[in-house]
């Protein structure tokens, strides 16, 4: 069955095409009667305006896309409650996609979303980025658009996400407090902030105090899917306790590798903290009843979420400067449990 129009109503009723649109947009230039007569024939008929047209029209379609790797990563999560919880509270509806990692989807994601007439746009980048070009060109097309979570010096726009270098910082401190001077780091490999910043405050608590800084205590995992992650992890571990001078402390920097580095070790045969103290980037609910318990930087993921979306609202609705950009990077909160206790 084909969907129903304005001209469809119009024949029905005998009335004008501009009189149906008018009175289902409750005009004033419509009597009562005629608006009660059109309104009940399009709901009997199940008629559904064309929003692209509206939008178009209106010069707005009260919408945003959002582009993040994934909803099922916890941290994600959090950030989209935020985003949608802001956007609902302001008059805006969401549209989200997800880029698997990939950067081909992830064009294929903002190809799609600059189709549908969106007022905004809030990215999370896939870790597969190749460049900013196609963003760049959503901008100077007039589009906003605010970076959130993965940071990149790359392009020049508003972006929102978390001091990940003060928090690489204190976790590696931590450990140093409490007597652990052989600390090592499982990560991802990329450019963004999550990577190289909370590298770099790993780097510099070493230095601040006098331990020198070994690269085969950095390991750098690759991640297009979640069985690829489970092997490199797997594999980062593997030679990180078959080292000489293996390390007794571990500081490990996203949410997925925080929480799989927890049964990865117990399933190669090592005990936490016993064998090596551990400690991870992740929000996740389950961190007390983990066994261990894990310790954790948490991130301000649902204020991220938060405000990258009332600045991007700001954006569309010209209440701060488009071009005027600003890094905003919210503070995140060490939660000290019994995995990150240092016994060897």
């Amino acid at each position: 069955m084909s969907k129903i129009t304005l001209r469809d109503i119009s024949k029905a009723l005998g009335v004008s095409v501009s009189t149906v649109s008018k009175a289902l947009c409750d005009s004033y230039e419509i009597s009562d009667e005629t608006k009660k007569r059109i309104v009940s024939y399009a709901k009997a008929h199940n008629y559904k305006r064309n929003q692209i047209a509206k939008s178009l029209k209106e010069g707005s379609s009260k919408s945003i896309g959002v582009v993040v790797c994934s909803i099922g990563n916890p941290v994600i999560a959090e950030m989209l409650d935020g985003i949608d919880i802001t956007c609902n509270a302001r008059g805006y509806h969401i549209i989200i996609m997800q880029s698997k990692e990939s950067y081909d989807q992830e064009q294929l994601c903002l190809q799609f979303l600059d189709s549908h007439s969106i007022d905004g746009l809030l990215i999370s980048p896939a870790s597969e980025m190749q460049g900013f070009d196609y963003l760049t060109q959503l901008q100077k097309s007039g589009l906003p658009v605010v970076l959130f979570d993965r940071l990149s010096p790359d392009i020049e726009t508003h972006k929102v996400g978390a001091d990940n270098y003060d928090g690489g910082y204190q976790a590696t401190s931590h450990f140093i407090r409490n007597g652990s001077t052989r600390i090592a780091h499982i990560t991802i490999r990329s450019s963004f902030s999550i990577t190289t910043e909370r590298l770099e405050g790993y780097k510099q608590a070493l230095s601040d105090h006098g331990i020198p800084y070994r690269e085969e205590y950095v390991k750098f995992c690759k991640y297009d899917n979640l069985v690829e992650l489970d092997q490199e992890v797997t594999r980062a571990i593997v030679e990180l306790m078959q080292l000489p001078d293996r390390p007794n402390a571990l500081f490990t920097a996203t949410d997925l590798i925080s929480t799989r580095s927890v049964g990865l070790i117990s399933k190669l045969g090592y005990s936490i903290p016993e064998d090596i103290a551990l400690m991870g980037f992740t929000n996740t609910e389950l961190a007390d009843f983990l066994n261990p318990p894990l310790s954790t930087v948490y991130q301000p993921a649902f204020e991220i979420g938060e405000l990258a979306a009332n600045t991007l609202i700001s954006l569309i609705e010209k209440k701060i400067p488009q071009e005027e950009f600003q890094t905003i990077k919210l503070p995140t909160l060490m939660q000290v449990r019994s995995s990150s206790v240092c016994k060897v």
